[in-house]
């Protein structure tokens, strides 16, 4: 038996660096169809079609060891507008550049003084590839892990939450040819495919009315600091918020993805949840190496985006137990069935339309069933989001981007922690 073991452990072993020998090499990025960058002034078109990448193409064995994941849409042509930074917005000027540790972005402003940020859709994830699968070999498995992504999921998905009331940063997807108007950047953010939308440390560029200003949590949780009791949040808004989340398979919701619209109500401060960065919605991962990553018992909360959630508690975030602490289950029960109310069949559907027919040819049928099995499914994952919530009990560390706050005992543990 011990033999068995060994030789199936070894075959594995071998299985996994055979399946890194098929990278593509030498992979493209934001390649245009048929036009040629140097001899073409692309400033002067409307629109071009590009590919967003080729870095994922697989053979049959890379794809049943690494997973099929979202590899077609990255390497399918997609005809996107082309962004003057001198017309859009009355212009727009680079500010700096930001990111995670995946994304390369630009912070921009406008005359008009909104701002914006162009992130890249292409994702460079090295940073995040442990030394010890640098040191064997294995850094592929994780850059490979990208194409369980969905490039373009970020315009459905803002789509769908604007037409249901909540906010979103507005996403468009652009390709950014080099020109002056990125100065010194251009060289290394010019040619390349973005969603261009708004920052959330903004002015008002939402739907709501009576705004104060657009600000990120560090800063809400500076102002609560401040004024205390005259600074709220709307628990029921974040909550069909993070409901939603669930609905689209979005699994990375820590407190640095959100933003707050800040209004003024009665000489008061109610901040509603912005919600920001959609790389992971629709996440999707399969395959032998990546099933074993996402087990519930390896890294519970790297959930793949089916018609049923996989392992609810490991979606709470130290942000909804901070935020959400002392909330009634009737407003988790009600939201959840406001959502299932509004979020129509028809208005799932309708929301593909955005993307062009190639794209929904690959990939819509089955997203749109997940969506509508989780949305009928979202009142019984609402009540075990709140109990969960109760069980994990107040956070222990400051909330992420949250660490050099200087806050005081209570509101280091959770958000109306010093009104009660």
């Amino acid at each position: 038996m011990k033999y068995v073991l060994l030789i199936f452990i070894l075959t594995f072993v071998v299985a996994v660096y055979a399946s890194l020998y098929t990278v593509n090499k030498f992979p493209q990025f934001s390649r245009p169809v048929s036009i040629n960058l140097n001899e073409t002034h692309v400033l002067d078109l409307d629109s071009i079609t590009v590919v967003a990448t080729t870095q994922y193409q697989a053979n049959s064995f890379k794809k049943f060891m690494q997973g099929r994941h979202y590899r077609k849409a990255w390497e399918t042509p997609i005809k996107v507008p082309v962004l003057n930074m001198n017309s859009y917005g009355n212009g727009l000027t680079p500010i700096k550049k930001g990111g995670g540790k995946q994304t390369k972005s630009l912070k921009l402003s406008s005359k008009d003084s909104f701002v914006y940020s162009l992130r890249s859709v292409n994702k460079f994830p090295q940073p995040l590839v442990p030394d010890f699968a640098k040191k064997i070999g294995l850094s592929n498995i994780v850059i490979d892990g990208i194409s369980a992504q969905h490039p373009y999921a970020a315009l459905i998905v803002a789509n769908l939450s604007s037409q249901i009331g909540l906010l979103n940063t507005q996403p468009q997807l652009y390709f950014v040819p080099k020109q002056n108007g990125l100065n010194t950047y251009n060289d290394e953010f010019g040619n390349k495919l973005y969603l261009l939308e708004f920052e959330t440390e903004n002015k008002n560029f939402t739907h709501l009315e009576n705004v104060k200003s657009v600000v990120e949590t560090d800063d809400l949780l500076e102002l609560k600091q401040k004024h205390m009791s005259n600074v709220s949040i709307d628990k029921a808004f974040f909550i069909k918020s993070r409901l939603f989340d669930f609905i689209i398979g979005d699994w990375d919701r820590h407190a640095k993805q959100w933003g707050w619209v800040l209004v003024e109500e009665s000489d008061k401060l109610v901040a509603k949840a912005l919600a920001a960065d959609r790389d992971n919605a629709f996440f999707y991962v399969d395959g032998v190496i990546p099933s074993i990553i996402s087990n519930r018992f390896v890294v519970s909360d790297l959930q793949a985006f089916e018609k049923q959630i996989n392992y609810v508690p490991a979606l709470v975030e130290p942000n909804d137990r901070y935020f959400l602490q002392n909330t009634s289950e009737k407003i988790f029960i009600t939201q959840a069935q406001i959502l299932q109310r509004e979020l129509t069949d028809e208005i799932i559907e309708n929301a593909f339309k955005i993307w062009p027919k190639t794209f929904r040819d690959l990939d819509a049928n089955t997203l749109i069933e997940k969506i509508k099995s989780r949305r009928n499914q979202i009142v019984s994952y609402a009540k075990t989001f709140k109990a969960h919530i109760d069980k994990k009990g107040l956070i222990e560390e400051p909330l992420k981007g949250c660490e050099d706050l200087n806050l005081i005992s209570p509101l280091q543990k959770c958000f109306d922690c010093n009104n009660q």
